[in-house]
C-alpha cells in the first residue's frame, strides 16, 4: 500500500536523523514524488477530499480574467505576456479564464502565454491533456525558461507550503518536532532547528503565551524567491485563507495554531495521522507574505478580502451579464448565483485574502479588485513592528 511505503520512508528518516522538523514530515507526506498527498491522485472537487473557488463556478475565473485584462493593460500591453499559474491542479481556473477572454478580450489572448506550475505529475498531465484537447494548446509554454513579464497566479498554494510549529513554555520558544513511539508518530518538543523562528516572530511583533502553539511557514521565502527569478516585470496575485499578524496569531482564536488536515470533505485536526492520504494546511501569515516579498524586490500593492476583491472586480456585473445571456434557463442563473454567494460568504471563502504584490510596475494604478475603501488600511499589513506607519486605517479550504 503506497500509504504504508511512506510511513515506512519517514519512519527510516527518523531512524537516521532522529525526530524531524513539522515541515519536513509536511513536505514527505504532501509532496514525496511517489507517495505524497499531490502524487499519487487528484484531490480536488466534490469527489475529492475539498473544493477551491473555481470548482464553484467559473464565474470565479471570469473575474480573474477580467483583472489579468486590466493588469495587461497597466503595463501598456506587451506584444507576449505570460500568466505563470502555481498549483493549477487540472486546469479548472485556467481553462474558465481563457473561455471568458476568448469570448471578450481576443486581442488579448493572442499575447498570452500560460506556464503551469503543478508539482503533482497526475494533475499536471491531466492540465496538458484537457488544454491540447481544447482550442487554447497554442497557449501552453511549457519550455520557456526565461524570465517573463506578465502574472504569477497562486490561487490556494500557500497555505500548503510546509510549515514548522512553534510553541511557548516556560518563558522559551520550542520547536515541535516529529517521531515515533513504535506505533504512530507523535509530536515531541525541542530546541528550535533554526534561528530564522526566533527571527521572523520577533520581526512580526508576535509574542506567543504560555503554552501557545503556532507555525512559521519559512518555505514561502524560497518560494518567493523562485517568483522573483521567474518573474522580470510584472505582477503577483495571491488569494488564499490566513491572516496579517497579529490576527494570525491570535491565542484566544488559534491556542493550538492553525494546522488543519482534509479528508473526504471533512476537517481535521491530526496531521500526523495517515501522511500521504490526507490535505494537511495551515492558514498563511499575509504580513510575513508581504515582508518576505519586499525582501525580493517586490512592492506589496494591495490586501484585501476575496468578498470585497471579487465585487469590486465585477462579480455583481457579470451576473447580470449572464442573466441575460440567450438561451440562460433559470436553473444555470440559480446555480452562478449560488456560487457567487459563496464566493462571497464572509463566514466562508469571502473571508479569504488576496494580494497583489508588483515588480517594475507603475505604482499609481491599481486593478478594479483592489481599488475600495478599505484598501486605505493596506500598508499597516504588511509592516514589522518598528517600521513607519503609512496609513492609519468550509468543506472548502479555509475552516478555522
Amino acid at each position: 500500500m503506497p500509504q504504508e511505503t511512506l510511513v515506512q520512508r519517514i519512519r527510516e528518516e527518523i531512524e537516521r536523523t532522529g525526530p524531524l522538523t513539522f515541515a519536513r514530515f509536511m513536505d514527505l507526506a504532501l509532496y514525496d514524488a511517489e507517495y505524497g498527498y499531490y502524487a499519487t491522485a487528484v484531490r480536488v472537487g466534490r469527489s475529492g477530499d475539498y473544493l477551491t473557488a473555481p470548482e464553484a463556478h467559473p464565474i470565479f475565473g471570469w473575474v480573474i480574467a477580467r483583472q489579468l485584462w486590466e493588469l495587461w493593460d497597466l503595463l501598456d500591453r506587451p506584444a507576449l505576456f505570460t500568466l505563470i499559474e502555481y498549483g493549477p491542479g487540472t486546469g479548472t481556473l485556467a481553462l474558465s479564464l481563457f473561455e471568458y477572454l476568448a469570448r471578450t478580450a481576443p486581442d488579448f489572448l493572442e499575447r498570452l502565454r500560460y506556464r503551469p506550475v503543478e508539482v503533482s505529475r497526475v494533475a499536471f498531465n491531466a492540465l496538458v491533456d484537457r488544454l491540447v484537447d481544447s482550442d487554447y494548446a497554442s497557449l501552453l509554454a511549457l519550455d520557456e525558461r526565461d524570465a517573463v513579464t506578465g502574472v504569477v497566479l497562486a490561487n490556494e498554494v500557500v497555505d500548503a507550503l510546509p510549515v514548522h510549529r512553534v510553541c511557548w513554555r516556560e518563558d522559551q520558544l520550542w520547536e515541535l518536532f516529529v517521531d515515533w513511539n513504535g506505533e504512530r508518530f507523535v509530536e515531541v518538543i525541542g530546541p528550535p532547528s533554526t534561528a530564522a523562528l526566533a527571527h521572523w516572530l520577533e520581526r512580526l511583533g508576535v509574542h506567543l503565551r504560555e503554552g501557545q502553539t503556532a507555525e512559521l511557514c519559512l518555505a514561502m521565502v524560497d518560494w518567493l524567491a523562485d517568483m522573483a527569478r521567474v518573474l522580470a516585470r510584472g505582477y503577483v496575485l495571491v488569494l488564499d485563507y490566513g491572516y496579517p499578524a497579529p490576527e494570525r496569531y491570535d491565542p484566544v482564536r488559534f491556542p493550538q495554531g492553525t494546522v488543519r488536515t482534509y479528508f473526504r470533505h471533512r476537517v481535521g485536526d491530526d496531521p500526523l495521522h495517515a501522511p500521504g492520504e490526507q490535505d494537511i494546511t495551515a492558514h498563511v501569515d499575509f504580513t510575513m507574505l508581504g515582508l518576505a516579498a519586499q525582501e525580493q524586490g517586490f512592492t506589496v500593492l494591495g490586501l484585501t478580502t476575496q468578498a470585497e476583491f471579487l465585487a469590486q472586480a465585477g462579480l455583481g456585473e457579470l451576473l447580470v451579464q449572464l442573466q441575460a445571456e440567450p438561451g440562460m434557463t433559470a436553473e444555470r442563473y440559480l446555480a452562478a448565483r449560488a456560487a457567487a454567494l459563496h464566493l462571497l460568504d464572509p463566514a466562508g471563502m469571502g473571508r479569504f485574502r488576496v494580494m497583489l504584490l508588483g515588480k517594475r510596475v507603475p505604482k499609481d494604478a491599481l486593478p478594479t479588485g483592489f481599488r475600495p475603501r478599505l484598501m486605505t488600511g493596506v500598508p499597516l499589513a504588511v509592516q514589522g513592528p518598528g517600521q513607519q506607519q503609512r496609513s492609519n486605517g468550509q468543506g472548502t479550504h479555509g475552516s478555522s
